[in-house]
């Protein structure tokens, strides 16, 4: 029969092997594991896994066998503990982003951890197994995302974690559990029926979910293709009159993937993922060290930190209606505002865990700076995350202007976190549920993924 893109699609999923992974992709790629674990695992002290765990332990208790972020000893069944981690992993919105824009992560591993611990003993993938998986699923996500130039800006419709994550979730656990190429096609399929999410719910409890379904419901859809559930064979390719993938974007254009060969390239090979010093929005990553390089230079000026003297503090930044929030209410409309995380950069000198906490957000010297905020959207600023600059400028009563500007933030793909800030991450966010020797097994065990003999050791 003719190849189609979606039979290209699960033919690569089927044919992908571990030699296929080039040193870069198998570094990269354990980077990614090891913060989204930590990011997992802070996750897993909010309010919003904690619904979410209630709810999973009161209404369902059968087939308790996978384990669950920062609870020992609790066990959920394999979907519903991908849905619980992967709501932990987005609970702060501390988790990777790649570009086009998503976090690839919370929708691949949760799924992955939990499928390794439902096979039998003497069944369970090995670590380069595990780590094959991982990326299959990132490389589905990508190429999803390069079909149409409209998922290369800020999202407007759909978060693309609830849709190409949920796809990818599912290439991932379909090779980690062998499925064949037919059984592959048939995942992405069932996956494309339970994916999507609008973005009116970011900033809300509700956002976290839209990882936690994507990892969750890749699982299934899986998990049923392996029983024998079918679906649309032409999911991913573009049938005039009939939307199948293509209803997610306004512009499809779809392409064959190709059978990794002996010179396959991941796309994680060609571009690195952004990795967040603080848990908020990756846009606020601009503004924040924006707002921190003109702080500096008002000290130099001032002597010392003065709002008195601030007459007006311009924000220079693309348009983005989500994360444009005047005056945030909660920690999850604050992790989606450039003003409020301009001003706390501002007043504090740094943006972390604590800068989300109610206390902190409605702070009277912080009400005052927000008042003062004026917002400016530069033609040239585009709401891309390749491409946009944060610049914060303070316009001051004695008529002075300092101003700070931000093109490339530390953590973007372009200026990558180096191993030493990685691993402070990651032990400063285990460190909340794990005592040290815990968090030191792991470091260890994702550094040596490659040679576990049973990934569902991790």
């Amino acid at each position: 029969p003719e190849e189609t893109v979606t039979s290209s699609f699960a033919s690569f999923i089927h044919a992908a092997r571990p030699e296929h992974l080039s040193q870069t992709v198998r570094q990269r790629s354990k980077r990614m594991i090891l913060d989204s674990i930590g990011v997992g695992l802070v996750g897993s002290t909010t309010r919003v896994f904690d619904i979410a765990l209630r709810y999973c332990r009161e209404l369902y208790s059968s087939v308790a066998v996978s384990s669950v972020y920062g609870k020992p000893g609790v066990k959920l069944s394999p979907t519903l503990a991908a849905f619980t981690n992967g709501v932990a992993t987005h609970s702060m919105d501390f988790d990777d982003t790649w570009h086009p824009a998503t976090h690839p992560s919370g929708a691949v591993l949760p799924a992955l951890l939990a499928a390794s611990q439902m096979l039998p003993p003497n069944t369970k993938p090995n670590g380069l197994d595990f780590l094959l998986a991982f990326n299959v699923g990132l490389e589905v996500q990508g190429r999803l995302m390069h079909f149409s130039t409209e998922a290369h800006d800020i999202p407007k419709r759909f978060h693309p974690p609830s849709v190409v994550g949920t796809l990818g979730s599912a290439a991932a656990t379909a090779k980690l559990l062998s499925l064949s190429s037919a059984q592959c096609c048939h995942a992405l399929g069932i996956a494309a029926s339970l994916a999507g999410a609008p973005m009116a719910n970011a900033a809300t409890q509700a956002k976290p979910l839209h990882v936690g379904n994507a990892t969750r419901l890749g699982l299934e859809a899986t998990l049923l293709a392996g029983r024998g559930m079918e679906a649309n064979p032409l999911i991913l390719d573009d049938i005039p009159g009939c939307s199948g993938f293509s209803a997610f974007y306004s512009i499809y254009q779809p392409k064959p993937l190709s059978t990794p060969g002996e010179h396959h390239e991941f796309l994680l090979e060609k571009q690195d993922i952004a990795f967040k010093r603080f848990p908020a929005h990756l846009g606020m990553h601009w503004v924040v060290d924006a707002a921190l390089s003109v702080r500096n230079l008002f000290i130099n000026y001032a002597g010392s930190f003065s709002p008195s003297l601030i007459r007006t503090i311009l924000l220079k930044i693309p348009v983005s209606k989500y994360i444009n929030r005047p005056f945030p209410s909660s920690e999850h409309q604050a992790r989606h505002s450039f003003q409020f995380n301009a001003c706390a950069a501002l007043l504090d000198g740094e943006v972390g865990l604590g800068s989300f906490s109610e206390s902190s957000i409605h702070r009277q010297e912080l009400r005052e700076l927000l008042d003062k905020v004026v917002v400016e959207h530069p033609e040239d600023n585009v709401a891309n995350f390749d491409k946009m600059y944060g610049e914060v400028a303070l316009l001051l009563h004695s008529g002075d202007v300092l101003t700070g500007k931000c093109d490339t933030f530390y953590g973007h793909w372009r200026k990558p976190l180096s191993k030493e800030s990685l691993l402070k991450k990651f032990r400063s966010n285990a460190s909340h549920v794990l005592p040290e020797e815990k968090i030191e097994a792991i470091i260890t065990l994702v550094d040596n993924l490659e040679n576990l003999s049973d990934s569902s050791q991790l």
